[in-house]
C-alpha cells in the first residue's frame, strides 16, 4: 500500500508539473497568440486547450464509474478554433484541470486495481493514470513548443536557460 500511496503523491505532482509549464507558457504570451496557427496543419494553443479540456472533463467526470468517453462530448468540435476571449481559454484550462484533481485527490491507493473503461476498453485506475498523464504531457510540450516559437528572442525559459549550466546558472 505504501508503493500505491507513494504513486499517487507522484503522479498528482507530475500532473502539477505539466499544469504549470502550461500555464508559465501562456503567461508569456500576448492575447492574440493564444490563437495563433503557423499552418492549417497545426492547431493553436486555444484549440490544443479546449481539447485537453473536453479529455479532462471527459475522463475525469464519474471516473470510477461512467465510461471514460462521455456521450456529451464532442471531440471533433475541440479541434475548431473559435472566436472567444482569451480569458476563456484560461478558464477552460483551469476547469479542466480541476476536475483532474478532484478525481485524482478523492482515490485510494486500494482503487488503483480497479478498472474502468475508456472507449470500451478495460485500464486499471494505474494504466487509465499513465494513459492520461503521457497525453497531457504531449499536448503540454506542444503548448510550450508554439509559445517559444511566438516568443522568439523574448522566451524566459521556463527550466536551465541555454548555454547555462546546473547550478551555476543561479549565480
Amino acid at each position: 500500500m505504501e508503493l500505491a500511496k507513494n504513486y499517487l503523491e507522484t503522479v498528482k505532482k507530475q500532473f502539477q508539473n505539466y499544469k504549470s509549464l502550461g500555464e508559465r507558457s501562456m503567461d508569456q504570451l500576448e492575447a492574440s497568440q493564444l490563437f495563433y496557427t503557423i499552418n492549417e496543419n497545426t492547431n493553436s494553443i486555444s484549440v490544443i486547450v479546449k481539447h485537453m479540456h473536453g479529455n479532462m472533463l471527459s475522463r475525469w467526470t464519474d471516473f470510477l464509474i461512467g465510461e471514460g468517453e462521455k456521450t456529451w462530448r464532442k471531440r471533433e468540435d475541440e479541434f475548431e478554433e473559435e472566436n472567444m476571449e482569451n480569458a476563456m481559454v484560461l478558464i477552460m484550462w483551469k476547469e479542466g484541470w480541476d476536475c483532474l484533481f478532484k478525481a485524482l485527490n478523492s482515490l485510494q491507493s486500494d482503487q488503483l486495481t480497479e478498472i474502468v473503461i475508456i472507449r470500451g476498453e478495460k485500464h486499471s485506475v494505474m494504466e487509465a493514470i499513465n494513459r492520461q498523464l503521457a497525453h497531457y504531457s504531449y499536448h503540454v510540450g506542444q503548448i510550450v513548443f508554439a509559445a517559444k516559437q511566438l516568443k522568439g528572442s523574448e522566451w524566459e525559459s521556463l527550466s536551465i536557460p541555454r548555454h547555462k549550466h546546473w547550478p551555476f546558472y543561479l549565480m
